[in-house]
């Protein structure tokens, strides 16, 4: 199933702030994402209808196994994308910005081409 670009951004950020941080929560995803408390409210609605991601009374938010294998393949070529970059002399904080658009528009067929031959 393809999701919205911004979509596939929630699930990674939930993903990476679980890493973290024992629970998250709506607010956590506002300040890392730099969003308005409306917005992500929203995206969290539609992630939750979606099945993409489970939220207790408490308003803690674990992604499910559907969203979870979204935001690990997203991370992944994240940091793939972003540490090949830097390794091509990119600076960093332009390569982090550049994965997080690249991430999201390569085909499976092309990222593990690319991960295939430039692979570490």
């Amino acid at each position: 199933m393809k999701i919205q670009e911004s979509a596939e951004d929630y699930l990674e950020t939930i993903l990476m702030l679980g890493e973290s941080r024992e629970r998250v929560r709506s607010i956590d995803i506002v300040k890392h994402m730099k969003l308005s408390k409306p917005s992500v409210s929203v995206a969290m609605k539609k992630l939750r209808q979606n099945g993409f991601i489970n939220m207790d009374t408490d308003g803690y938010i674990t992604l499910t196994d559907e969203g979870g294998k979204i935001a690990r393949k997203i991370y992944e070529r994240h940091k793939f994308i972003s540490s090949w970059l830097e390794d091509l002399g990119v600076d960093s904080e332009i390569a982090m910005k550049d994965a997080c658009r690249i991430e999201h528009v390569l085909s499976d067929e092309t990222f593990e081409a690319i991960k295939t031959r430039y692979g570490k």
